[in-house]
């Protein structure tokens, strides 16, 4: 999602940045080179997989500092302040290494008045870091979000770019966090939509592991 509401001005990079990686580790292999060129035949221009190229080297080196951005930039052919500008953009890219988890609270106007800032809260204190930071142990990074489309589920979070976790209350956090801290995946959750329920169980997804039924938001203590 783009956070331009919140910085609308992006910072010049750094002309001489430190290194995170060391030249012998800043290398595509040849699967990953194989996967990039496959991504750039499928658009006229090689800048058309900038953001598939991207989302490969932040899985491969957790976060993108400006190295693995000139790595990105070299490999497509591109200039870095094209690479750069995307990177920037969209803050689903990590341009400061973050926490094992990382966990997006959504505080847009639908999930701030159904909870959101009370969920942040909780995992504020329970997890001891205040949002936009790192917790001491490393293992958690604790953001506000955007809207990421969940308004019916809220209060939500997305974990790591990936699962949602709808409908929390703070017991339903401690759950997910002891699932976390013992290496279980979340599982891809649909979430019942109440005109479905008598046709199709609810659920309009194949695909789900889990379903959730339908539950009316709560209303937030706190806005902020």
């Amino acid at each position: 999602m783009a956070d331009f509401i919140r910085n609308p001005v992006v910072a010049l990079p750094d002309p001489n940045p430190e290194s995170y990686f060391s030249e012998e580790e800043l290398i595509f292999t040849e699967d990953e080179k194989a996967r990039i060129a496959g991504w750039v035949s499928q658009y006229p221009t090689s800048d058309g997989a900038v953001m598939w190229t991207l989302w490969l080297a932040q899985e491969k080196f957790g976060f993108l500092p400006p190295e693995v951005l000139q790595l990105v930039a070299a490999e497509l052919s591109l200039p870095y302040a094209q690479v750069y500008g995307v990177a920037t953009f969209y803050t689903q890219y990590f341009k400061e290494k973050k926490g094992t988890f990382v966990l997006d609270v959504c505080t847009c106007f639908s999930c701030q008045f159904c909870g959101g800032y009370d969920i942040l809260a909780y995992l504020e204190e329970k997890l001891e870091v205040k949002r936009g930071h790192t917790s001491a142990c490393g293992r958690y990074t604790l953001q506000e979000a955007e809207c990421l489309g969940a308004c019916g589920s809220a209060p939500m979070m997305q974990v790591n770019n990936g699962p949602y976790a709808h409908n929390l209350t703070p017991e339903k956090i401690d759950e997910l966090l002891e699932a976390m801290e013992a290496g279980k995946p979340l599982p891809f959750v649909s979430v019942t939509l109440p005109q479905d329920e008598d046709e199709m169980g609810g659920n309009r997804r194949t695909d789900a592991e889990a379903v959730e039924g339908y539950i009316t938001p709560p209303r937030s203590e706190r806005t902020q």
